[in-house]
């Protein structure tokens, strides 16, 4: 399973509201039932709390070390999706959480698929 020790938080910057969206462009995993590579790209978009409610944000870094944990794992894209949206929802206890992947074709067909956590606002339902 993915490694979510490698995940590293900072405290939130403001106690504004605010959104952060952050786009991976190489993420990979492998199908268990091909044992081929899938590649995708992974998007999440959240709001942090307030600082003054103890708001943490993602460190990038850290969280490209967490995408690259699935290279080897043997995991449908669902499972991807819902994996990485409950890590970083229990991580970050954001306001609110949207995890997109989208995956190149294989055999013609391409796949989105999307999470959430919290009362996403429809804006953000892309």
């Amino acid at each position: 399973m993915p490694d979510t020790s490698l995940l590293e938080v900072f405290e939130s910057p403001s106690d504004a509201p605010f959104v952060i969206e952050h786009t991976s462009e190489e993420f990979t995993s492998v199908c268990p039932k091909t044992g081929h590579p899938d590649f995708g790209d992974v998007t999440i978009i959240y709001e942090p709390r307030p600082a003054k409610d103890g708001g943490i944000c993602v460190e990038l870094k850290s969280l490209k070390l967490y995408y690259q944990s699935f290279r080897n794992e043997g995991i449908f894209y669902e499972a991807v999706t819902n994996t990485i949206r409950d890590d970083l929802a229990g991580l970050m206890n954001p306001a609110w959480l949207v995890v997109r992947t989208d995956w190149k074709g294989r055999g013609g067909i391409k796949s989105t698929i999307r999470a959430t956590s919290g009362d996403v606002p429809e804006l953000w339902l892309v």
